[in-house]
């Protein structure tokens, strides 16, 4: 994928929400922000424009000219610190943008030929999104600088006085571009979250930044180890099985291939667990039984 910066706008007044710093409203344990964050954590730069707040990876904050004075002036006050090619430009209220999202709209960007000069997300009723777009940024610059020159200052100005001057392409996506303008998106973004399949990822993903870990979680091989302990010991040991795993992993220096290690001996270990009891269930039976599992646990006679 081609390196990007990327311009976050986080300076707007959130009128509908009684001004409310609608960036910093938590969704899923995690504020609009820093879910925005995650989503182009692979950027070059990130450059957030606004209001200093808390985020949960390092960023480069910068203000627009006048404060609140609209997503061409934020937009501009950002780009003074970028260098790549393209730049990604997002808004900071987008709770089901997702990194893959932004890799393929960063890739439909690169791809779209030579005249191309950016690619807008579209939403659901196939409306253009240019707060969730990837652009070439000298073009950017070259029509943000003309219509400073044209209207004296770029404060106050609609975005599409930008884009109408841009030839760009349309990437669909159905949820991407979701927003949080007033209560009634908070609430249906809150509650989207818990029906969403990914429940589990967005679970872990607030989990870990919250404890500040930065590591791929294996779920199914961890959730596989919660049921053979479940099943094989008893169903308390399942949450404290995987809390052994967590810190033998620690233990052993962190990292993926630690917990791997440390989930394959418990798994072997609830499995063992789960042969004896199936063989002495069967020897109160009465019935015929394999000795294996006692003779894994007392070696040889």
């Amino acid at each position: 994928m081609t390196g990007y910066d990327a311009v976050v706008l986080a300076g707007g007044a959130a009128r509908r929400l009684g001004g409310t710093d609608k960036p910093t409203l938590r969704v899923g344990g995690r504020t609009l922000l820093d879910r925005v964050l995650e989503a182009c954590a692979d950027a070059e730069e990130t450059v957030v424009v606004g209001p200093r707040r808390p985020t949960a990876r390092p960023v480069r904050w910068a203000r627009e000219e006048p404060p609140g004075g609209g997503p061409l002036a934020g937009l501009a006050a950002g780009l003074r610190h970028t260098a790549a090619r393209t730049t990604l430009v997002l808004s900071a209220d987008l709770p089901f943008l997702r990194p893959e999202t932004v890799r393929a709209l960063l890739a439909a960007a690169a791809t779209g030929g030579p005249y191309v000069e950016g690619v807008l997300l579209t939403d659901l009723d196939g409306r253009d999104q240019p707060l969730v777009a990837a652009y070439r940024t000298e073009p950017l610059r070259r029509e943000l600088a003309l219509l400073a020159a044209e209207h004296g200052s770029l404060a106050g100005l609609p975005l599409r006085l930008l884009t109408d001057e841009l030839t760009l392409g349309r990437f669909p996506h159905p949820t991407a571009s979701f927003d949080c303008d007033t209560w009634e998106d908070v609430a249906t973004a809150r509650a989207r979250i818990r029906d969403d399949g990914s429940v589990l990822d967005e679970w872990i993903s607030a989990a870990k930044a919250e404890l500040g870990i930065d590591l791929d979680v294996d779920t199914t091989a961890l959730l596989d180890l919660a049921r053979d302990a479940a099943h094989g010991v008893a169903r308390p040991a399942a949450p404290l099985t995987t809390f052994l795993v967590g810190y033998a992993a620690g233990r052993l220096g962190g990292g993926p291939e630690a917990v791997a290690e440390a989930t394959r001996k418990a798994v072997a270990l609830a499995q063992q667990w789960a042969a004896e009891a199936a063989a002495a269930e069967d020897h109160a039976a009465g019935k015929p039984g394999d000795d294996g599992a006692a003779g894994k646990a007392d070696g040889p006679r």
